[in-house]
């Protein structure tokens, strides 16, 4: 994963406590891309490794190679993903090393400011009729990241924390086919809004300590006092954002979708 401020120190635990739902958008990713039988498979940003093995699980025969900046995600994908090849990779980077017939990624590209631009390269790599596909968070003007933006940015935070809350450097689905089809691709773009309904107090926090306040977690490692008065005064926030509810805390989550298939 792969950060446009300073990398943040990534927790695969943390990320994983809530792996059922964010791994659901890819599967809905998955179940879109026309391919029965690629021979090369590259995931970037594959994180923990999780939604890896849905690739090896679905095409057993394929070369599947994990890309990952995190040390930390990276040891956890290989000893949870026997079988799988994972290496270090910073995707601003990264070019294709030969031909991929799928070139796939969950999640990641939010991370990566100006990722529409390597879009170019990597389609390059692409065989006959490969796929590129990916699935990106769309909620950056959901409250959970306004009010952590607005909170970085306050007097209190800002000398230590202003600046790293940046938008997501997102693009609407309709631009991302612009820009793919301009590449030559046939392409798929859609949105899904989920609403996860998650369990426990401070249930969004939770979710959020294992993405979106990594930077911020990162930059107050250390200082115990800082990192508890932060948490406590987010949490905050979000409990009046996302008031728990008898059936488990709501959280919409919108996500966009992109398949983009190569000519034969």
């Amino acid at each position: 994963m792969t950060t446009t401020a300073a990398t943040p120190v990534w927790d695969p635990e943390q990320y994983l406590r809530h792996s059922g739902p964010r791994s659901r958008p890819f599967h809905d990713l998955l179940a879109r891309i026309p391919l029965r039988d690629p021979a090369r498979i590259a995931d970037l940003g594959c994180g923990p490794g999780n939604v890896t093995a849905l690739l090896a699980e679905r095409w057993p025969a394929a070369r599947v190679t994990g890309l990952d900046n995190s040390e930390a995600m990276l040891r956890q994908a290989r000893a949870g993903v026997p079988g799988v090849d994972f290496a270090h990779a910073d995707l601003r980077e990264w070019t294709p090393d030969g031909t991929y017939d799928l070139i796939v990624s969950s999640a990641t590209f939010q991370w990566v400011r100006g990722h529409a631009e390597l879009f170019p390269g990597w389609v390059a790599g692409l065989a006959p009729g490969g796929v590129f596909a990916f699935t990106i968070p769309g909620n950056f003007d959901a409250p959970s990241h306004v009010l952590l933006h607005e909170l970085c940015e306050s007097a209190a935070w800002r000398s230590r924390l202003g600046g790293l809350q940046q938008p997501g450097h997102v693009l609407t689905p309709a631009a991302y086919l612009e820009r793919l089809a301009g590449l030559g691709l046939a392409v798929d773009a859609w949105e899904t809004t989920y609403v996860h309904v998650l369990p426990g107090e401070d249930a969004v926090l939770d979710w959020t300590k294992g993405t979106t306040l990594r930077p911020v977690l990162t930059a107050l490692a250390g200082d115990t006092e800082a990192t508890s008065r932060f948490l406590s005064e987010y949490g905050a926030l979000l409990r009046e954002a996302y008031p728990p509810g008898p059936h488990g805390t709501l959280f919409p989550f919108r996500r966009i979708f992109v398949v983009g298939r190569k000519g034969e």
